[in-house]
């Protein structure tokens, strides 16, 4: 096992896992901001008002984008105990 080899096993994980939880973060950042200008423009500051919608948000993303998600790790993963032979020995 080289080190070039170990880099960039790290780096595929790196990335797959950026884009695995890449839709459930811009969802949740574009939700809290969009509740953040609504509360700052009607002034009310309600913790549960901020949490619910970013809950509703991610579990909607989680049942549009979960499978697409599930199908990235598992080939992510049949690549990686497929190759692993190779990198061992």
């Amino acid at each position: 096992m080289t080190p070039e080899s170990v880099m960039t096993i790290g780096r595929t994980a790196m990335e797959m896992t950026i884009l695995v939880a890449s839709p459930v973060l811009l969802v949740t950042l574009v939700v809290g901001l969009l509740v953040s200008v609504f509360q700052a423009a009607t002034q009310i500051n309600d913790a549960s008002l901020s949490f619910i919608p970013k809950i509703i948000a991610v579990l909607a993303t989680f049942a549009l984008a979960g499978p697409w998600m599930l199908t990235m790790m598992t080939d992510y993963m049949r690549r990686v105990l497929t190759d692993l032979p190779g990198v061992i020995g």
